[in-house]
Formats: structure tokens, C-alpha cells, sequence
């Protein structure tokens, strides 16, 4: 299922700047055709803090399909403080399990130093840890449990999926879209971000204004379209996102 790694590259998890999900509060709207959405002040008051975000999977009927669980919280890193996110879905149905959990540490500067996940589907279970390293720029990718190795060639500063949520709603607060680049969840994925403007928006019972972004993602067996809609507060919440599959569409949706 494509839906796991759509969440995890362009859907959740939290900032530094980050608050408790609640009621987005309303700005200025950008204008549609903009490059980048407006800038938001961040709140002085409220100092960065992890987060928990849930999520609810649904097809376009309302029918539900799953959830999802991400999270942020502080690290301490060898050369200093860092942040550790996670994710754990489930969309398992009677006789079948579909689970995805995952474990990313990067420096608070978004750049990953490893990211750790497991899956299963009905009776398979995979297990793979990804180490980058900035100094040799190569990330070493392991199948766990007597799977194989292999090496890849990375920037700098290199983002897994997870971290690159993180780096994407920063970018967003501060009124900037970040240019194509690879982002690593195993395999390496070309990701771009496309703003396209404001949209209100319904969440639960509420009806929001949401900054609406098309995420474009090209990998080794991918290419895949997204649209996605982010609260206009400094939080730049991930409210919605709507993934296309073979039976219609998915809806991954902010649970109040």
C-alpha cells in the first residue's frame, strides 16, 4: 500500500515550532498562484515543543480505513540536541495485517542521521535501518535479520521522509517552499512541493482555511501525485491529505 510512505513524506510529524494541535487560527490568506505561502509570525510566547498528531485513513466514501500515529520528542545526540520522530499505522482488516511503524533521529537542523522501520503485510515482515553519514555523504541501507545491504550517495544535509515533513512545515512558516530533492525512506524519492493557495476546508465539524499544496513524488516504482492542505497558523498542521490509489482515493485527516 502506497499510502504508508505518502504519510510519512509529506504528511505529519511536527516542527520546532510546533504546538499541540488545536483550532487554526485564521491569517491573511496567500494569493493563489504564488510561489510560496505567506509567512506567519511565530508565537514568542509558546516555546517548541514535541508533538502527537493522530490520523484517520478513509476512502472518499467516508468509510474508514485506518489510522496513523506520529510523533516528535527531543534527543540527545552525540554532537548535541536533536529530535527523534515516529510513526506507527495500522490499516490491518479480519485475516490480514497491514502495519508500518518507524523511528527517524535527525539534528535539529533537519538533517537525518538514521531511520529505522518495519512493516508487515499478511505474514511478511521486513525490517531495514538506513545510517547516513554527512562526512562520507553515503547512507548505508541494511535488511535486517540477514536481509542485504547497500550504499547510496547523499547530499550534505539528507532528509528521510519523516524529517523532511519536519523541514517542509518550517519552510512553510517562514513563507518559503523548498526546491526538489531526494528524500530517503529506503529507496530514494524525488519529492517537490507546488503551492497552489488557500482553500477553506472541512475538518471534523470544522470549516478552516488551509494552505493547499500539490506534492509531486517520482521513485524507482513511484510516481504519484498528492494534494495536501496545511493550517495557516505556525504550527502548519497538516490537516488533510488525499492520496490516489487503484480503488479511489485515500483520505488521511487530522483527528480533533
Amino acid at each position: 500500500m502506497k499510502f504508508f510512505y505518502c504519510i510519512l513524506v509529506l504528511a505529519s510529524a511536527g516542527v520546532i515550532s510546533a504546538q499541540t494541535p488545536g483550532k487554526p487560527a485564521a491569517v491573511t490568506a496567500a494569493a493563489a498562484g504564488s510561489t510560496a505561502p505567506k509567512a506567519v509570525e511565530p508565537d514568542k510566547k509558546t516555546a517548541p515543543k514535541p508533538e502527537a498528531l493522530r490520523y484517520t485513513v478513509t476512502w472518499a466514501s467516508g468509510l474508514s480505513f485506518g489510522e496513523a500515529l506520529i510523533s516528535s520528542s527531543r534527543a540527545t545526540l552525540a554532537s548535541g540536541e536533536g529530535w527523534t520522530f515516529t510513526l506507527k499505522a495500522d490499516a490491518s482488516i479480519p485475516g490480514f495485517k497491514l502495519q508500518e511503524s518507524a523511528n527517524s533521529t535527525a539534528t535539529t537542523g533537519y538533517c537525518s542521521i538514521d531511520l529505522e522501520k518495519q512493516s508487515q503485510r499478511g505474514n511478511k515482515k521486513v525490517q531495514e535501518k538506513t545510517t547516513f553519514d554527512a562526512r562520507t555523504l553515503t547512507a548505508n541501507r541494511e535488511t535486517l535479520n540477514g536481509g542485504g545491504k547497500s550504499e547510496l550517495t547523499i547530499p550534505a544535509c539528507a532528509k528521510d521522509a519523516l524529517d523532511y515533513v519536519f523541514f517542509l512545515r518550517r519552510e512553510l512558516a517562514q513563507g518559503r517552499l523548498p526546491a526538489m530533492q531526494k528524500v530517503y525512506y529506503g529507496a530514494a524519492y524525488d519529492v517537490r512541493p507546488e503551492f497552489t493557495g488557500t482553500e477553506t476546508i472541512r475538518v471534523g465539524e470544522e470549516s478552516v482555511q488551509a494552505d493547499r499544496l500539490v506534492g509531486h513524488i517520482k521513485g524507482p516504482k513511484t510516481d504519484l501525485t498528492i494534494d495536501m492542505f496545511f493550517s495557516k497558523d505556525p504550527a502548519r498542521l497538516p490537516l488533510i491529505i488525499r492520496i490516489p490509489v487503484a480503488q479511489g482515493k485515500l483520505n488521511v485527516e487530522l483527528a480533533r
